[in-house]
């Protein structure tokens, strides 16, 4: 990745953590700290990775993304109201009564969700699906999944993850955003999930894991994840929860918070956001 190209991406995922607090702002509370954490790997993903149409949100020959970790969907909202698929100003709307844009991902109602999720635990059994579904119709799509850490606690997920490998999805390239918390506090204390990547290969994935807030990291392990195609990918994103908000980084309790007009004043001021894009509660 060049300078310019990686600057770029740097900038959108400022841009994506900007619009996604302002629509939890708005709101006064919100899922910030699971949000925040995978701005970078979605900016990249949207903006540098998948082959995508605003205008044909169900277009068949679409890469597919699953946010198994349903309740980070405002930050997936934020991206794809930039890139076009509905109105900006839906985002202000953001779970409240009539909106198009829930707490967590439904795809009956948001332009662009291909996968209703947070439910946890279920969303790598759909993406397995779509996956082998996709490679049935020969389309060459690549289908991307996102799991949390917590989320890996549950059952379903390791199911999931020998069905993946025993019939070689080579099409499905997953992700684990590794903030190491959850809502009752750090995974290790709750049930450690740790070796994760030991984990992942003894199920029979190609297993990588990275600086989840690094654009080149993250462009480099897709790269290779899209080479293997007699294995699903796993690539651990060790991520930091909340990054980027001021009253949320590193901290257990933004997993679900209020966000006051000051908190909101604040974080957007340290990301650079303008004074007159600002907006509250």
């Amino acid at each position: 990745m060049n300078q310019e190209k990686l600057q770029d991406l740097q900038d959108k995922a400022r841009i994506v953590r900007i619009e996604t607090l302002k629509s939890i702002g708005h709101l006064g509370v919100g899922h910030v700290g699971g949000a925040m954490s995978i701005v970078e790997v979605l900016t990249y993903l949207y903006y540098a990775e998948m082959h995508i149409d605003p205008k044909a949100p169900r277009m068949p020959e679409r890469d597919r993304l699953v946010l198994s970790k349903g309740h980070a969907g405002p930050t997936l909202y934020s991206i794809l109201a930039l890139k076009g698929f509905f109105p900006m100003e839906w985002l202000l709307t953001l779970n409240q009564g009539g909106t198009k844009l829930p707490s967590h991902c439904d795809r009956n109602l948001t332009p662009g969700i291909d996968m209703t999720t947070g439910s946890l635990g279920q969303g790598l059994s759909a993406a397995i699906g779509i996956a082998l579904a996709t490679r049935l119709d020969k389309r060459g799509n690549h289908v991307y999944a996102i799991i949390g850490d917590g989320e890996s606690q549950e059952g379903q997920v390791w199911e999931a993850a020998m069905s993946a490998a025993m019939f070689k999805v080579g099409n499905l390239i997953a992700f684990t955003d590794y903030n190491k918390m959850q809502i009752d506090g750090m995974t290790k204390d709750i049930m450690d999930i740790d070796a994760l990547e030991s984990k992942w290969l003894s199920f029979g994935w190609h297993v990588q894991r990275i600086n989840g807030h690094d654009m080149q990291a993250i462009e480099d392990a897709v790269t290779r994840a899209k080479t293997v195609t007699d294995r699903p990918s796993m690539i651990v994103l060790d991520t930091i929860k909340g990054k980027g908000c001021t009253c949320a980084e590193n901290l257990v309790g933004s997993h679900n918070m209020p966000i006051s007009a000051e908190q909101l004043e604040e974080a957007l001021t340290a990301l650079g956001a303008e004074a007159s894009a600002k907006g509250g509660n």
